[in-house]
């Protein structure tokens, strides 16, 4: 089980700058196409920019064409992210959010590619990611 970190919106506030705080805490999303993870490919993992809680592992990222980075599965086991229906902007979609702080990282649909299918399609403004062969660390409250 997932070590939660529940901050006070003004901790948030004073620990993340104001792109991470409206999409992470206030469900926003990057504009298509500007996010700095479009197109990389360094080994590694992807983690939540909030908390360092890991996410995603980088073997897992493809190019889906959407301007967004997306990948085909979060790490295993229920410590990485949640998923929360949404029915916001009059559609029916798929929340993901951090496991560990409830930050908001992005949707995932069902229109991927081979193994999963799905399309896990993420803000990088929520992430942050880790060279492989460095240390993973969370925050601490």
């Amino acid at each position: 089980m997932v070590d939660k970190l529940t901050l006070s919106d003004a901790q948030w506030r004073e620990r993340l700058t104001p792109e991470e705080y409206d999409v992470l805490r206030r469900h926003g999303t990057e504009r298509p196409g500007s996010g700095c993870f479009l197109g990389t490919k360094t080994p590694g993992t992807y983690v939540c920019a909030g908390c360092g809680n890991p996410l995603f592992k980088a073997g897992t990222k493809f190019e889906s064409g959407t301007g967004w980075p997306s990948f085909t599965q979060p790490l295993s086991g229920a410590d990485s992210v949640t998923e929360i229906s949404d029915r916001s902007h009059g559609m029916v979609r798929t929340e993901v959010r951090c496991a560990r702080c409830d930050g908001h990282l992005g949707h995932v649909f069902p229109d991927g590619p081979p193994p999963t299918g799905q399309r896990y399609c993420m803000n990088s403004v929520a992430m942050k990611h880790v060279e492989e062969g460095q240390p993973l660390e969370l925050v601490r409250a």
